[in-house]
């Protein structure tokens, strides 16, 4: 999903991409945009995908809203580990033009909190699954800064985007009148509107810049105020009471932290570089989006 908004701006910019895929039908061959295999459990890759290549931007890695059986846990990880490992070793087997290397990451590494606002100088650390997996997530980044490649990591939030990622899932019950906060409600929820999170990636590419950086909206907002927002939008009532947090507990299991979880994240280390917000408000966004 990110990645297609990737694609898009980068050839507002005239810059060629080159992607990897998984699936040999995805691969298309055009002047700007240029499709290579990858399998990275068995090892796999076409190295001519480095070919004039300048930056690499790793988004790559298993969805987190899948329920959480214990190989589905293995593969969250191993979906991350493994792809940032097979790029890395290939980088070093080749002589490349390399000079920057941009990672997805997540919020989640902050530890869940209702009045603890979260900058990118936090040390906190989440201890729970998806904390852990965070943490070795950028570990695997960091180690392109041995080859001399400035590395950048970006600690997504909840990307907003026309009919994928979490919007549709937090629409539907609304728009069929059976829309509730979950929880209290009064958990922390850091969104940004896909245009931004793209933005932001390209902007650290562009500036050169490097280090840890939140892509998030300047302006989280909590679960219930969310709920409200696109309810007012798409002009349906709110009369069910809250989902208790015990039974979205049963229905999920410990995939439920996703949605119970609080995270007040700022984003003031990218304005502080530069980066103009194209969606502030949630508000917007949504009116935007919906």
């Amino acid at each position: 999903m990110i990645g297609k908004e990737l694609v898009r701006q980068c050839h507002e910019k005239n810059w060629v991409v080159h992607y990897l895929t998984t699936r040999k039908e995805k691969i298309e061959s055009q002047s700007n945009y240029q499709g290579f295999y990858w399998n990275p459990n068995a090892g796999e890759i076409d190295m001519a995908a480095f070919d004039g290549v300048s930056v690499i931007i790793n988004l790559a890695g298993a969805s987190v809203s899948e329920r959480w059986t214990k190989a589905y846990k293995t593969k969250i990880l191993e979906s991350r580990i493994m792809t940032a490992a097979l790029l890395l070793d290939s980088v070093k087997s080749i002589q490349h033009n390399i000079t920057q290397y941009i990672s997805s990451s997540g919020i989640s590494v902050y530890p869940s909190s209702k009045n603890k606002h979260y900058t990118e100088e936090s040390r906190e650390v989440s201890d729970d699954f998806l904390g852990k997996v965070t943490v070795e997530w950028e570990a695997a980044a960091d180690q392109f800064s041995e080859l001399g490649i400035a590395v950048a990591k970006v600690r997504t939030g909840i990307v907003l985007a026309k009919g994928a990622g979490a919007l549709p899932k937090l629409t539907k019950p609304i728009a069929m009148g059976v829309g509730s906060a979950l929880g209290d409600g009064q958990q922390w929820q850091s969104w940004i509107h896909i245009e931004d999170i793209a933005g932001i990636f390209l902007f650290i590419l562009n500036n050169k810049l490097s280090g840890v950086f939140n892509g998030v909206a300047p302006s989280p907002v909590t679960n219930e105020k969310m709920t409200k927002a696109i309810a007012a939008y798409l002009k349906k009532p709110l009369w069910m009471p809250k989902v208790p947090a015990f039974a979205l507990k049963l229905l999920l299991g410990e995939m439920g932290s996703l949605v119970l979880e609080s995270q007040l994240v700022g984003a003031q280390k990218i304005e502080a570089e530069g980066y103009l917000f194209h969606y502030v408000n949630f508000e917007k966004a949504i009116e935007d989006l919906l």
